[in-house]
């Protein structure tokens, strides 16, 4: 395998939560090539809520990469280096859905996109929800609350209608638990 050399990281863009750098990297054969590396400052969490009937809960909101509205399990950045991703994941959970669990633990963790940025998102699987309030969105946020079963979003994973990365991940892996059992 070839080894990669560093030679140089420049900033250059910072952002919220994003730092964009160009990056020269050195191959073993002496030559160099410019990368671009993103990196996600603070890591993020996502959660699987599954309700008693195994109906799951899902937000849909507008992504401006995208578009247009996306289909999704709850998410968001930690609010420091420090939180605990759990924590994160119950905070969104109630954030964006107006529910709360005692009932979490981990399913899976994820690299987003590791050709060029480190982001982790950590995802959990609630259980035993309760409808605590209504949501509490940060200020840019609106999303809207569906509910689904496991069956209607594999057929949507392989339709296509379903592409988010987390979500995906996290619904194809629920079902794989919940089959092997």
């Amino acid at each position: 395998m070839e080894r990669m050399k560093r030679l140089k990281r420049e900033l250059m863009y910072k952002g919220a939560i994003l730092d964009i750098y160009k990056d020269t990297m050195q191959f073993a054969n002496g030559k160099t090539e410019e990368w671009d590396f993103v990196s996600h400052r603070m890591g993020a969490a996502a959660v699987l809520p599954v309700l008693p009937d195994g109906r799951i809960i899902m937000v849909r909101q507008y992504r401006n990469a995208l578009e247009r509205e996306t289909l999704e399990i709850p998410a968001g950045c930690r609010d420091n280096l420090d939180e605990d991703t759990s924590l994160c994941a119950k905070r969104e959970l109630e954030e964006e859905t107006g529910y709360t669990t005692n009932r979490i633990e981990k399913l899976l963790a994820l690299r987003t996109t590791i050709a060029f940025c480190d982001e982790f998102v950590d995802v959990y699987l609630a259980r035993d929800l309760v409808k605590c309030s209504d949501q509490h969105l940060d200020d840019g946020e609106s999303i809207d609350v569906e509910i689904h079963t496991l069956e209607e979003l594999c057929d949507m994973i392989y339709s296509g209608k379903l592409q988010d990365g987390k979500t995906v991940s996290a619904i194809l892996a629920y079902s794989n638990m919940i089959h092997q059992k």
